[in-house]
């Protein structure tokens, strides 16, 4: 698991004359600091902004293709065109990490309020022990499938995640917590929204075929397809009963984000504590890991305010246009991490693992429709 470490300074300089080389920065509380700062990060926001406006723009033209996979590939492309990739990897980085980090948090939050207790206890117990069924197997069998296949760093638990819960969002989720190499959460991010567009194209082929009623094809979307907008795409396909019922069953994955992330909190603490032996900053680590980070809590505060139903539709539908915006934005950034020539070093193997992972959730979770009605 890699965990990032403060930039230190270079080995050539001598340690004694590292703090008088550094003028006296202004304190965080100063408005010049502040000042400072929103101008670091402004270049990137715009750009971020900038992507994920086009990405609206190109769902309005093509509603099959939801934003969040828009905006990635957008992300992607600017990255990786010679005239725009010096400024993203330079003025812009700032602000774009600000977006894939921080935007996402909040984008994660606001994501709360499109899911009420309500809904998710109305599809039955049935419905739910399928849905944790589908997700378990998912990630561990995804978690497995990657370690068996070589795969670098954090990728086999984020791609697991992603594929699992609820796509790019819960992937950001998670690495948030493990602290993952951004090329890492790039190459995920890029894996699972590819498979989740296919899905988006395949699953409607296969819904007579496999003799799913509208009912059915919308739970099986719900349940194995990645994220929000491409469970929308798919199902929609099949008519409004078949989307109300997709909604609903991938609401409840995403219901399952904040248990597996406090899951992985824990392991992660029990790692460091019992490295912890090795000396006290392994230990202090361990204990400054949260088991519950606080926009996971923020998350389920969500839920529940909108579970007491005293938020107007009109609160309701503005919070999801804000959430749409804040996680298109962390999509731009993200993706704008993928650096495509290092991708295609490992590409055959986390292809690999995409494509399984991807058959193994549409296998399961069928089976899960059909034993379930």
């Amino acid at each position: 698991m890699n965990l990032r470490t403060p930039t230190r300074t270079p080995a050539t300089a001598p340690r004694e004359a590292a703090p008088a080389a550094r003028p006296a920065a202004p304190t965080a509380g100063s408005g010049a600091g502040r000042r400072k700062a929103v101008a670091a990060v402004l270049p990137g926001l715009l750009v971020a902004a900038a992507g994920a406006a086009l990405a609206t723009a190109l769902h309005l033209l093509l509603p099959a293709l939801p934003v969040p996979t828009s905006a990635v590939v957008l992300g992607i492309a600017a990255a990786n065109l010679p005239g725009l990739r010096t400024t993203l990897r330079g003025r812009a980085r700032p602000g774009l990490t600000f977006a894939g980090k921080r935007l996402m948090r909040i984008g994660i939050v606001v994501l709360g309020l499109q899911l009420g207790l309500d809904d998710v206890l109305g599809l039955g117990w049935a419905t739910a022990g399928m849905v944790v069924c589908v997700v378990a197997a998912t990630f561990w069998g995804t978690v497995w499938l990657g370690r068996r296949m070589g795969l670098r760093g954090d990728q086999p638990l984020l791609i697991a995640t992603g594929y699992s819960i609820c796509g790019a969002s819960a992937i950001g989720a998670v690495s948030q917590v493990t602290g993952s190499d951004e090329e890492d959460v790039a190459a995920s991010v890029a894996l699972v929204t590819l498979c989740g567009t296919l899905a988006i194209g395949v699953l409607p082929l296969l819904h007579h075929p496999l003799g799913l009623d509208d009912v059915q094809f919308g739970r099986w979307a719900g349940a194995g397809v990645h994220d929000v907008g491409q469970v929308v795409a798919t199902a929609q396909t099949a008519g409004p009963a078949a989307l109300g019922e997709a909604v609903l069953v991938k609401l409840m994955r995403v219901a399952l984000l904040a248990p597996l992330v406090a899951g992985v909190a824990y392991a992660l603490r029990r790692r460091r504590a019992i490295s912890g032996a090795a000396g006290p900053d392994a230990a202090a680590s361990a204990r400054r890991t949260p088991l519950l980070p606080l926009f996971v809590v923020g998350f389920l505060v969500m839920i529940a305010v909108r579970s007491t139903g005293v938020l107007p539709a009109g609160v309701l539908d503005g919070a999801q246009q804000l959430q749409q915006l804040l996680l298109a934005m962390a999509m731009v950034g993200l993706g704008s991490m993928v650096h495509l020539p290092a991708l295609a070093r490992t590409g055959p193997r986390v292809a690999a693992v995409g494509l399984i992972s991807w058959t193994l959730i549409a296998t399961v979770s069928y089976a899960g429709v059909l034993l379930t009605g």
